[in-house]
């Protein structure tokens, strides 16, 4: 699987017609008093749609930390979940949730939330959230869970981080954070050892990919080994 389409905060896998987005933290705006103008629901609805409406995807993988409350769930939370995973089946498309570390009462949500989810067999490619050490092989994980950024001429933008032979010879594609209310990780200079997840220990080969929404198109570049030097 080598064409990805990126989007702001989302890819597309079009070998697997699949939309994966990660790290929606359902409920943090209330927890922490974030405000958005249009209000977290409506903030990540829209979103949602947008991405639906481009892709037209066959499935939609919500790639863990769904919630953001540890070990309760308000109505609100669950509400939200529900209008997230009607808004996919609107559009045509099967909603799939993969556990994230904050995602203990996830269950108590939806009935069907997974571990991890294979999006592709050949090759094999695997969406999980990427705080532990997953127990399905694949040639390529794509994860969330560290919420990656990148500081750019004194901007700081969300991005991803394409790395090759990351995690026992397995590519690794990790995510921003679909929710705008998380913190991102700077990572221009960071060390496998400053990210929590265990599939990215090595960060030097790790390339940094940002979408420009101006222009449309997704910025890709050096390995942070190499563009390190140049910032």
């Amino acid at each position: 699987m080598d064409t990805i389409e990126y989007r702001e905060r989302s890819v597309f896998l079009p070998d697997a017609d699949a939309l994966v987005v990660a790290d929606l933290h359902v409920g943090r705006a209330s927890a922490s008093d974030v405000a958005f103008p249009l209000g977290e629901r409506r903030d990540l609805r829209d979103r949602l749609d947008a991405r639906l409406a481009a892709f037209d995807p066959g499935t939609v993988v919500f790639a863990g930390d769904v919630l953001h409350r540890f070990g309760t769930v308000t109505e609100r939370s669950r509400e939200t979940v529900a209008e997230l995973a009607g808004a996919c089946r609107d559009a045509g498309s099967e909603p799939v949730f993969v556990r994230g570390n904050h995602d203990a009462a996830l269950d108590r949500v939806r009935d069907d939330v997974r571990d991890a989810y294979v999006v592709s067999e050949d090759p094999r490619v695997v969406v999980c959230h990427g705080h532990e050490r997953p127990e399905t092989d694949a040639d390529r994980y794509v994860i969330g869970h560290d919420h990656p950024a990148i500081a750019i001429e004194g901007h700081r933008r969300p991005c991803f981080l394409d790395a090759p032979d990351a995690h026992h010879g397995a590519d690794v594609l990790m995510l921003p954070a679909f929710s705008r209310a998380a913190a991102g990780v700077e990572v221009n200079d960071a060390r496998g050892s400053d990210l929590q997840s265990p599939l990215l220990d090595r960060l030097d080969g790790a390339r940094p990919i940002v979408y420009d929404a101006d222009a449309g198109e997704a910025l890709a570049f050096p390995p942070l080994r190499e563009f390190r030097q140049l910032l």
